[in-house]
């Protein structure tokens, strides 16, 4: 482990330094150079409808139904939402819960489909002449698509082009910094396909109304820099590459922009308020796909790594793919891993079952060995502040750690819990190899539940009031009602009363007068 110092950093790259990082061995040699290799049609296809942040897609198709390529199979539902679409032709087998790509392993709605090996196409979305295209008509199209953010956060991509409506935006930053170890998807993309991946960036630049574009990559790939050197110019009038220290976690958001722009954001808010949107590399490329040949969004780049994988790769797969065919495609394991994950050692998320499928989102399929992970037992806290120098969100792990054992989880917000990047930094370095951004995650998922728990209970609240409130009003109408309907009876009563007076009185004055008694 290795830790930088950010002066120099700045000093020798002219770039904006950000505090804290670190260094971890990248291990990118293991694929850096092996060229992408498109995977075989699956045996089997299992499709969440949950592959993004939003509301989950409402399933299109019921067992036994026949799907081709590209047909739509799931629809967005609600403003951040994403399609989902068929990555090859075949049979619906099941419609129905499976577990997710995800360490909980709680299962999610999920479309499984038997392809039958014909991969064919079912009619494609419209062409688009991007030259031609409006902004919305660019923005719909990807919405259309289906296509996320494929750096791991899967923030539905044209939620993020529809921005340039709300805000005064001018920079698109394209993030390949592809800071994780082991990773080189992204490298090998714009080292095999630069001119796709620009055409798609203009075409973000288009529906963004922005005049600036900087393409962000790690000063370790210069194959990658110089590739991108070489095209970037078509993207926009001011248009460029930026080489950026090797340093994780680079490849955040914010930090990305710090690095870049000098530009700070503050907690909480988006680096839209900026004046800047950052869109991953493979998300470029995904726009120009379905701008230019109406593609959605049915397959990705991925790496295929770790010592316990017998031959690493690059591979081209489609959504949905089971990681069991993954690694089999790939030699197969080697023994039994210690640890499997799905994206990078640092921020992927481990799965315990060889079954689940990757997603929009899944960038990598590690199977590491016990050379390459570290003991589970942790011991106490040794105070040493490691954590603090390496945080890139300025926080104080070793601080949130303890409130958050005491159960303290509002005094952690208090000290920045909900800024936390969840990038793993601190437990990297940490020599009591304390799990701090388990913790962390752990504390973020309780204040939610609480929080899910207190907005039920008001919810609750404001349902029974209001119930007790047309209660109220009912029986208010019904005693409005009676006293109007006795009012009006005895207006009748009354009516009928001075009726038979008027009438006694009129019959009294016709008759004739009474005779009188006659005198003695």
């Amino acid at each position: 482990m290795k830790l930088f110092s950010l002066d120099a950093l700045k000093r020798s790259t002219g770039v904006f330094a950000i505090k804290g990082g670190i260094h971890p061995e990248t291990r990118k040699y293991l694929t850096a150079e092996s060229a992408v290799e498109k995977m075989p049609v699956p045996s089997i296809l299992r499709v969440p409808l949950q592959q993004h942040i939003g509301a989950q897609a409402e399933p299109l198709v019921k067992r036994d139904d026949h799907v081709l390529k590209g047909q739509l199979i799931g629809k967005a539902r609600g403003p951040v939402s994403a399609n989902v679409h068929a990555p090859t032709s075949g049979r619906v087998l099941a419609v129905g819960m499976f577990a997710a790509p995800h360490p909980s392993g709680l299962p999610v709605m999920t479309v499984t489909i038997r392809p039958d090996g014909k991969d064919e196409w079912g009619p494609r979305l419209p062409r688009l002449r991007p030259e031609e295209a409006t902004p919305d008509q660019i923005a719909d199209r990807v919405l259309e698509a289906g296509i996320v953010g494929m750096g791991g956060a899967t923030f539905p991509a044209a939620v993020k082009l529809g921005l340039g409506r709300k805000y005064d935006l001018h920079t698109l930053v394209i993030n390949a910094a592809e800071c994780e170890p082991y990773l080189t998807c992204d490298d090998r993309l714009l080292r095999e396909r630069p001119e796709e991946v620009v055409d798609g960036i203009a075409m973000m630049v288009k529906a963004l109304g922005v005049s600036k574009v900087i393409v962000a990559i790690e000063s370790n790939k210069p194959k990658a820099i110089a590739e991108m050197r070489r095209h970037i110019f078509a993207a926009a009038p001011e248009a460029s590459v930026m080489p950026v220290p090797t340093l994780y976690p680079m490849g955040s958001e914010k930090h990305l922009v710090r690095t870049v722009l000098g530009l700070e954001t503050p907690a909480r808010a988006l680096t839209a308020e900026l004046g800047v949107i950052v869109h991953n590399a493979a998300t470029a490329h995904a726009v120009h796909k379905a701008v230019r040949y109406g593609e959605p969004l049915i397959s990705r780049f991925l790496t295929v790594s770790g010592r316990g994988v017998t031959a690493p790769k690059n591979l081209e797969v489609m959504i949905g793919t089971p990681v069991s065919e993954i690694l089999d495609f790939c030699g197969g394991l080697k023994g039994e891993p210690d640890r499997l994950l799905l994206g990078g050692p640092m921020m992927g998320m481990p799965i315990q079952s060889v079954r689940v499928p990757v997603i929009k989102g899944t960038n990598g399929v590690l199977a590491l060995d016990r050379s390459e992970t570290r003991p589970e037992q942790s011991m106490p806290c040794i105070r040493c502040a490691g954590c603090v120098t390496v945080c890139p969100c300025g926080l104080t792990p070793l601080e949130l750690q303890a409130r958050i054992g005491a159960e303290d989880l509002d005094g952690a917000v208090d000290i920045g819990l909900m800024d936390c990047v969840a990038c793993g930094s601190c437990s990297y370095v940490c020599p009591s190899n304390i799990p701090l951004v388990q913790s962390f995650n752990y504390a973020k998922g309780k204040l939610a539940a609480l929080q899910s728990q207190k907005h039920q209970q008001e919810e609750t609240k404001r349902l029974a009031e209001a119930r007790k409130a047309r209660e109220e009003a009912v029986a208010e109408a019904k005693r409005l009602a009676m006293e109007k309907h006795k009012a009006a009876q005895a207006a009748k009563k009354k009516a009928a009363e001075e009726k038979k007076r008027r009438e006694a009185e009129a019959a009294a004055a016709a008759a004739p007068d009474a005779p009188t008694e006659a005198a003695e």
